[in-house]
């Protein structure tokens, strides 16, 4: 018996080679983010400096790819069991930085989400958001016996999630932020073994009739984004200018693109054009080929996360491996289907290409986590 268990901790801790396919997805994706960020915010650096230099964001972003990219080396040979069991201290340290964002945060675009460390900025939301993921894996795994049982593998872990929910939706109005969590919440639940039945019966109905209460209820920006929506060009030069000028962005690049760095609509027609609509600079300028190609990385992305969450040794790591390969996912398409116009404007980043540092140092720290997942995994 002694001997077994020390063979299963050798193996659990083995150092195999980690998974190439994704580690070069990744890289290929960061340095088509960097370059589409050049392009992107060139016309707005060199509005903001005053004619003196297009390349400030370009300088920003490459920084934090850097340090992004260490990071990644970093928790890529931490064993991932560590952040198992620190899951308590994880859950309750991001509930405290998303609390004291009411208290220390910084407002920008009309809203609190923010906190200035002086040489930068972050959002405690991009924190939680890997938290939660760690949290619920290791709770889960915790708890796999009981989670086909309603209270403690349906209505508990909703329970758990109420007070980020509140913060991060009622008090920094981040509706966005609240969507991906609680979608990866269910998305754990259900692959950890919760009863899909009591998604479909309780879940699904509270859900609808907490979106209905959002925007009927709600901040009235809500609503006015949900009608400009349904009929952007009603209001041509106020609320629906952001998405028409994102839709001629995307249907001026045709079949090849105008070319790389010779769209016409980030020349500050789209607001911030490097930040949450940087796929239609990208759509504009690489077209539909280019499109495509940036869709197939994500979808090997993807491809590579599944695979290593069904090959994980435990279920710690399973539940891990697909939380971080969801989190990516649903951003990448919730920021496609926003400036497309396939669904209301909601702010989210397009994960390696959306300008922010701190967040993307967040997304490179988790891609980390999840190669070192692979490493346990002796054949993919």
């Amino acid at each position: 018996m002694t001997k077994t268990k020390k063979q299963n901790k050798i193996k659990l801790i083995s150092k195999e080679p980690l998974d190439f396919t994704l580690l070069i997805t990744v890289f290929i994706l960061l340095g088509l983010g960097i370059i589409t960020v050049l392009s992107a915010s060139s016309p707005t650096a060199l509005a903001e400096s005053g004619g003196k230099s297009s390349y400030g964001y370009l300088y920003k972003q490459g920084i934090s790819a850097i340090i992004g990219i260490a990071v990644m080396i970093f928790t890529s040979k931490i064993d991932y069991h560590v952040w198992q069991k620190q899951y308590k201290v994880i859950y309750w340290v991001c509930l405290a930085l998303l609390l004291s964002v009411s208290f220390i945060g910084v407002s920008s675009g009309g809203a609190k989400r923010w906190i200035n460390l002086g040489f930068t900025t972050f959002q405690p939301s991009e924190i939680a958001k890997v938290g939660v993921i760690i949290f619920y894996a290791a709770w889960l795994t915790k708890n796999k016996d009981k989670l086909r049982n309603f209270k403690v593998g349906f209505l508990l872990p909703f329970i758990m999630i109420i007070p980020m929910v509140a913060i991060i939706l009622g008090l920094q109005t981040h509706f966005s932020a609240t969507l991906v969590i609680l979608m990866l919440v269910s998305i754990l639940m259900v692959m950890a073994g919760s009863r899909i039945s009591h998604f479909l019966v309780v879940g699904v109905p509270v859900a609808i009739a907490g979106i209905i209460g959002i925007f009927a209820f709600g901040e009235d920006f809500r609503l006015e984004r949900l009608i400009t929506f349904l009929d952007p060009w009603k209001d041509v030069a106020g609320k629906g200018w952001q998405i028409i000028q994102s839709l001629y962005a995307i249907g001026s690049g045709g079949l090849f693109g105008v070319g790389l760095g010779n769209s016409k609509q980030k020349y500050l027609y789209i607001p911030e054009p490097h930040n949450d609509f940087i796929f239609s600079v990208l759509a504009e300028e690489l077209g539909f080929i280019g499109c495509a190609f940036v869709i197939i990385l994500f979808a090997i992305f993807v491809w590579r996360g599944i695979v290593i969450s069904m090959k994980s040794p435990d279920m710690f790591g399973s539940l891990l491996a697909i939380g971080i390969t969801s989190m990516i996912g649903i951003q990448v398409l919730i920021n496609i289907a926003v400036v497309t116009s396939s669904m209301p404007v909601t702010g989210m980043a397009l994960p390696f290409f959306s300008y922010g540092g701190t967040a993307l140092i967040i997304i490179l720290a988790s891609v980390g986590i999840l190669l070192n997942i692979s490493r346990n995994v002796k054949k993919i």
